[in-house]
């Protein structure tokens, strides 16, 4: 199994992740791939069926083979699972699958019950993920935190844009979804988006976020569209903004 065959399904199922991935110095893209089409595969397990149990099983599939990976297990054939098996340790293993638990939240379709909940979900997705890549390409311990704040501003932003076809599923993807309550989230991450110069590792992992200053910055003035949207630049504009950013690497 090759890395392409992993780009390939990133560039199907997350094609702004695909792009990040791109933009990245070659050495780094056998990380990022198997890493987010791992992160597709898990993130796609609650749609591929409407029965949360099948959609358990799809995911405690997701969980066996990580274990398996974690143990120094021979990998399970799979076009995803063999690059990856090249690639994580047993604390990656750990962190991908607690992105898997958390996709549990998919399956189960049930509300949030709070704001820390909802924080927390999607710190265990994206924060987890992010991180995961930072650490694999040589970020240190310290840069944690900070890398953490900014994975989260990027899933809040992944988040709004699609909260309209979420709502449409009968999803309730807010807590509150008042325009006072959007638009202080989005402030508030807005705030928390580190300032300082990561680590090269932590700017080649922090690519997937490029668009999330933008977006926020958006919600932030108009709350509104979150809940109906669009949201985001044009393709040029954002094209343009992803290789200034891939530049300063």
């Amino acid at each position: 199994m090759s890395i392409n065959e992993c780009a390939e399904i990133v560039r199907r199922g997350d094609p702004d992740r695909f792009l990040a991935a791109m933009a990245a110095p070659p050495e780094a893209r056998g990380v990022l791939f198997p890493l987010y089409a791992c992160n597709v595969e898990i993130a796609r397990a609650p749609y591929v069926t409407s029965e949360p149990m099948l959609a358990e099983i799809r995911l405690q599939w997701w969980r066996d083979a990580l274990e398996e990976i974690r143990k120094g297990q021979t990998p399970r054939r799979h076009e995803v699972v063999e690059p990856l098996a090249g690639i994580l340790d047993p604390q990656a293993c750990e962190t991908m699958t607690r992105i898997a638990d958390a996709r549990r939240w998919d399956a189960m379709a049930e509300p949030f019950l709070s704001a820390a909940q909802f924080r927390a979900h999607l710190d265990a997705t994206n924060g987890n993920l992010l991180w995961t890549a930072a650490r694999l390409l040589g970020a240190a311990a310290e840069e944690e935190g900070a890398l953490r704040r900014l994975a989260f501003a990027e899933a809040l932003a992944r988040w709004f844009q699609a909260v309209p076809e979420m709502s449409a599923r009968g999803l309730q993807p807010l807590v509150d979804d008042s325009p006072e309550a959007i638009g202080d989230l989005a402030r508030d991450a807005l705030k928390k988006m580190p300032d300082g110069r990561p680590s090269r590792a932590g700017r080649i992992a922090g690519l997937s976020a490029w668009e999330a200053r933008v977006v926020l910055g958006q919600v932030a003035k108009d709350p509104g569209r979150a809940l109906t949207g669009p949201l985001g630049q044009s393709g040029f504009r954002r094209r343009a903004a992803l290789l200034w950013r891939s530049a300063r690497i």
